[in-house]
C-alpha cells in the first residue's frame, strides 16, 4: 500500500556558503526521498533557506548591504549546490517568500491567544552603543552549564537551551559592549503546559529516532521544559500579526520549523493534492538535520503541532547527524577551516561526493574528511570496485557480442543474493542506517567482481559459449539492478547505466534484463583522481 510521506530537510542559514558539514547532514533527506520515490509511495520533500536568521544580519553589517541581498544571494548558491548533487526536493523554499510570511501569520492566529500561549513582560538584553535589543545570537557569554563559550540561545558544546540572561560574562558580539537588561513585552509558548504531552509523545515515537536525538530530548524533558520567547524585538522576520506587536518578529526558529508545514502546503497547492493528507494519522514524517537541530524538531516543533490542533501529525522519525571534522579538526567557518561545497560540487564528481558522505556519514558518532581518504574511496571502491565491474562486462560484450546481451539464465545463487539485498537495504534506509546499507552493496560488487573472475568468460567464450552467456547474463542482470539498489545513493551513475540497459519506468523490485537489448555506450562511470590532487587540496586546506 502506497504511503504518505512528508521528508523535511533542515533550512540552513543564508548567511554564508554551505560546507562539508551542510553536506553530511542533509544527504539522508534525498536518499529517503529517491527510496520511497521508487516504492511508488506519494513523497514531498521539503526544506528551504532560513533568511532571517540572525547570522544574516551580521553579515549584512559586515558587508555594508541588506540583510535581504546577503539571503537572495546565499540562497541560490545554495539551490545550485543542491541541484548539483542531485536533491530532489519538492519544494524548497525561502523563509522571505510570500506564501510562507503568510502561512506563519495564519498558523499564529490559531494559537494565540490560546491554551498554550501567554504574554509576558521579561528583561532583554539591551546594547546602549548600538542602541537596540540584541538578538539572542548577539549575544556571547559563558555557557553556566559548561563553561565554554555560548550564544544566548544555545550552547553549541553542551546543546542546553538558554536565555541571554543566563550567559556568564555577557557581551554584544557586534561591539563587544557589555550589554543592560530592560523590559519588554513578548508572547511565548508555554512549554511547560505542553511538558506532559511531549513526555508522552517521546515514550512513544523516540524509539524511532537516532540515539543522540532520543538522549538529548529525555535530558530536556527530564530537566523540566522552560516557556520560549515566539516573538523577538527584532526587524528582519516575519511580522507578528497582533496590535501592539508591529514593532516584534517571530523568533526564527518558531519560523523556520514551520517552513515544513508551509512548503509542504505550497507544493499540495500547485500539485491539487490534499495537503491533509500529507499531515494525516496515516502519513510518515523524517526530519533531517545536524545534532545543533535536535531540540528545535523534537521539542518545538511537536509542541507548535499540538499548541494548534490534535490533527497535524508528529514527527515519526528523526534522522539527526553528528558532527563532521574536518583533518582531524573541528569546522571552523570564522576561521576558514573548511571545504565549501560550491568548490567542492564545481570540482568533483556528484556520486564520489554523495558516496563518501554516506559510507563515511556522522549517523551514529563524529566522523572525519580528510582529502587523502576522499580520493582513495573514489579510487579504489567507486572506480576500482563498482565503475570496473561494469566497465569491464559492458566491454566484452561490445567486443564479443557486438554489444548485444546474449540470452541465458541468471546464476541462482547471484539472483538469490540480489532478492536478499533489495529487502535488507530497504530495511536499513527506512531506519537511517544509510552507512550500513551502501556497503552491504558494495560488498556484493566484491563479490560480483570475484565471480566474474572465477567464471573467466575470456576462457569460455572459446571453449563453452554457453557458460560464457551465462556469466555476462548474469552480471549484466546484477549491474542493472545494482543501479537501482543505489539510485538513492548514486543517482548521476545509476541514470547513465539504466540509459545504457534502455531501463525506463523501474521500481523498488528485481528487474529481469529485456531480450534483445544492446548496450549503448556511454561517459565512464568514474575517472580516476591523480593523487598528486592530495597534495594539492591539503596544502590549499592549509593556507
Amino acid at each position: 500500500m502506497n504511503k504518505n510521506i512528508l521528508i523535511g530537510g533542515a533550512w540552513p542559514y543564508a548567511n554564508g556558503s554551505l560546507h562539508i558539514g551542510h553536506i553530511a547532514s542533509l544527504l539522508p533527506g534525498d536518499i529517503l526521498a529517491r527510496f520511497h520515490r521508487l516504492k511508488g509511495d506519494s513523497v514531498c520533500y521539503v526544506s528551504g533557506s532560513d533568511c532571517h536568521g540572525t547570522p544574516i544580519k551580521l553579515r549584512a553589517l559586515q558587508e555594508n548591504k541588506s540583510p535581504r541581498e546577503i539571503a537572495e544571494h546565499y540562497h541560490l548558491e545554495f539551490k545550485n549546490v543542491f541541484n548539483s548533487l542531485g536533491f530532489t526536493y519538492d519544494n524548497y523554499g525561502a523563509t522571505y517568500y510570500q506564501y510562507h510570511k503568510e502561512f506563519v501569520k495564519s498558523f499564529f492566529k490559531n494559537i494565540y491567544p490560546g491554551e498554550y500561549t501567554y504574554e509576558k513582560v521579561t528583561k532583554q538584553a539591551f546594547c546602549n552603543t548600538c542602541n537596540q535589543f540584541l538578538p539572542d545570537r548577539f549575544v556571547n557569554g559563558i555557557c553556566p552549564k559548561c563553561k565554554a563559550k555560548a550564544r544566548g540561545d544555545q550552547c553549541d558544546s553542551c546543546g542546553t537551551l538558554l536565555e541571554p540572561s543566563k550567559l556568564i560574562n555577557i557581551e554584544c558580539s557586534t561591539c563587544k559592549s557589555i550589554p543592560i537588561f530592560k523590559e519588554t513585552k513578548h508572547i511565548y509558548l508555554s512549554l511547560s503546559s505542553l511538558e506532559d504531552k511531549i513526555n508522552t509523545y517521546v515514550n512513544i515515537t523516540s524509539k524511532n529516532w537516532r540515539k543522540n536525538a532520543s538522549s538529548l530530548t529525555n535530558r530536556y524533558l527530564n530537566e523540566g521544559l522552560i516557556d520560549r520567547a515566539i516573538t523577538r524585538d527584532i526587524d528582519n522576520g516575519v511580522q507578528i500579526p497582533v496590535n501592539g506587536y508591529e514593532d516584534k518578529r517571530f523568533y526564527v526558529w518558531i519560523e523556520a520549523v514551520l517552513g515544513y508545514l508551509s512548503g509542504s502546503n505550497n507544493w499540495a497547492k500547485e500539485n491539487d493534492i490534499d495537503w491533509n493528507l500529507l499531515w494525516s494519522d496515516n502519513a510518515i514524517h523524517y526530519y533531517v538535520h545536524g545534532k545543533d537541530n535536535i531540540p528545535f524538531h523534537s521539542v518545538i516543533l511537536p509542541s507548535l503541532l499540538i499548541a494548534h490542533s490534535d490533527d497535524l501529525h508528529l514527527p515519526d522519525k528523526i534522522i539527526s547527524s553528528e558532527y563532521l571534522t574536518l583533518e582531524g579538526n573541528k569546522i571552523s567557518t570564522s576561521n576558514n577551516w573548511a571545504i565549501w561545497a560550491p568548490y567542492l560540487v564545481e570540482n568533483y564528481n556528484p556520486d564520489s561526493i554523495r558516496y563518501f558522505f554516506t559510507t563515511n556519514g556522522p549517523e551514529n558518532r563524529d566522523t572525519n574528511f580528510s582529502w587523502r581518504e576522499f580520493i582513495n574511496s573514489n579510487n579504489s571502491e567507486l572506480l576500482g570496485a563498482y565503475g570496473n565491474f561494469v566497465n569491464r562486462s559492458f566491454v566484452f560484450i561490445e567486443k564479443f557480442y557486438d554489444g548485444k546481451i546474449p540470452l541465458s539464465n541468471i546464476d541462482t545463487e547471484i539472483k538469490n543474493k540480489i532478492t536478499s539485498l533489495y529487502l535488507s537495504t530497504e530495511n536499513l534506509i527506512v531506519n537511517g542506517n544509510f552507512k550500513i546499507a551502501i556497503d552491504q552493496i558494495f560488498n556484493f560488487i566484491r563479490e560480483c567482481n570475484k565471480y566474474f573472475d572465477q567464471e573467466k568468460p575470456w576462457i569460455t567464450i572459446k571453449d563453452d559459449i554457453s557458460l560464457c552467456n551465462k556469466t555476462l547474463y548474469t552480471c549484466i542482470e546484477a549491474i542493472q539492478n545494482l543501479s537501482i539498489l543505489l539510485e538513492p545513493f548514486l543517482p548521476f551513475s545509476s541514470s547513465k547505466i539504466q540509459y545504457s540497459l534502455s531501463i525506463d519506468k523501474h521500481n523498488w523490485e528485481y528487474l529481469n534484463v529485456k531480450e534483445n537489448i544492446k548496450i549503448k555506450k556511454i561517459d565512464i562511470l568514474f575517472e580516476r583522481i591523480d593523487k598528486d590532487i592530495i597534495t594539492f587540496e591539503e596544502n590549499t586546506l592549509k593556507k
